[in-house]
């Protein structure tokens, strides 16, 4: 199965037809031609308008001839990221951690970052562009990163997320279906074995405290990818072949959540974020018949659905186009919006109202948020 390494972050995803099966080979081969030249596409500037002089007519010119009267534009006035107003405290915001948009051309390895409104954003730890693009994971706490790096057996790492204390934690992990995915309490992991030709084996969750790791396997063997672990522990979703099921924390007792698959009218492959207690799921959703993208990590979200019912869940964006979607373990919700050039960050509380909001910097315009 190939995976679409191109920018996710200001798009929907790529179209792509068809879900294959995916080797550690294949995935590295997709890498080398996704780096070998591919450019970030600049947004043209804006034409300026050019000005129009009043100088004083000589007493042989005739008069300038009166200016016609403005007609009004229909058009909704377009939103700057420089003219997004900030709205409550931007601390509501916390700290939140990137990783490019896309490939970025003759990088081996690239920089995970963070950000936190009043502050300059920071640089991280170093991981393999692969890595950052389709598996890292920043724990809940925001201490520590895990990803898996293919090009050496498929190894799963942790460290923390300025790139200090790295360890090694397991060989012939799942690279890019079910990417380790952390627990609520910050310490365990839940990943899947492959071997080295990437054929896909147990589900396991790995204790990383300690010197010597456990793991503890599951007996159940969901069919799925992209896990998303709720924050009161309870429930774990993943992506089925067009839709998304909800497990029980040993992956057992499943449930899908209706209105994204079958005879409905929706489809989704790809899942972004998850509600603390379940009832709500951010995620990438099509029509039947348009295509959906591939296997690699999608972390857009054009939609919130309800997982009991299947329905949309407004959200209050001014009209402006979803980006991101992140629930939080207090009940809020971070959302990433377009503004013009750039983007806007918003803070949802529980009660479904708009409490912050703040302009992100440019320099993080192509990357993505990969935890809030």
């Amino acid at each position: 199965m190939t995976i679409d390494l191109a920018d996710r972050t200001d798009r929907a995803a790529r179209p792509r037809r068809g879900r294959h099966a995916m080797t550690g080979t294949v995935a590295l081969l997709v890498l080398a031609v996704g780096m070998s030249d591919l450019s970030g596409v600049r947004r043209p500037a804006a034409t300026p308008t050019a000005g129009v002089g009043t100088g004083v007519p000589s007493s042989t010119a005739p008069p300038p001839p009166a200016p016609a009267p403005p007609v009004p534009s229909t058009a909704a006035p377009r939103v700057t990221a420089s003219a997004v107003a900030p709205l409550g405290p931007p601390e509501a915001l916390g700290r939140l951690f990137y990783v490019p948009g896309g490939p970025v051309a003759g990088r081996e390895r690239v920089r995970l970052r963070s950000w936190r409104p009043g502050e300059r954003p920071r640089t991280l730890a170093a991981l393999p562009q692969v890595a950052a693009l389709a598996n890292a994971s920043v724990s809940p706490d925001g201490r520590r990163v895990a990803w898996v790096d293919p090009a050496r057996a498929a190894t799963l790492f942790v460290a923390d997320v300025d790139g200090l204390h790295r360890r090694t934690l397991a060989r012939h992990v799942d690279t890019y279906c079910v990417a380790p995915t952390w627990a609520p309490d910050s310490r365990r992991l839940l990943f899947r074995e492959a071997d080295p030709l990437g054929t896909p084996g147990r589900f396991g969750v790995l204790d990383t405290a300690g010197r010597r790791t456990r793991v503890t396997w599951w007996d159940a063997e969901p069919q799925g990818c992209h896990a998303l672990w709720s924050a009161d522990g309870r429930t774990i979703a993943l992506n089925s072949a067009t839709g998304v099921t909800l497990y029980s924390a040993d992956g057992r007792r499943p449930r899908p959540v209706p209105h994204l698959s079958g005879p409905s009218s929706w489809r989704s492959t790809h899942v972004a974020s998850l509600s603390p207690d379940g009832s709500r799921i951010a995620l990438t959703r099509t029509r039947p018949g348009e295509e959906t993208g591939d296997v690699g990590r999608i972390l857009t979200a054009n939609a919130v659905l309800r997982t009991r019912d299947g329905r949309e869940v407004s959200l209050p964006t001014g009209g402006r186009a979803l980006r991101q979607v992140f629930f939080r373990p207090d009940g809020s919700t971070v959302v990433r919006v377009r503004a013009d050039a750039g983007h806007a960050l918003l803070v949802i509380g529980r009660d479904g109202r708009k409490v912050a909001e703040v302009a992100e910097p440019a320099e993080l315009r192509g990357m993505q948020i990969v935890s809030a």
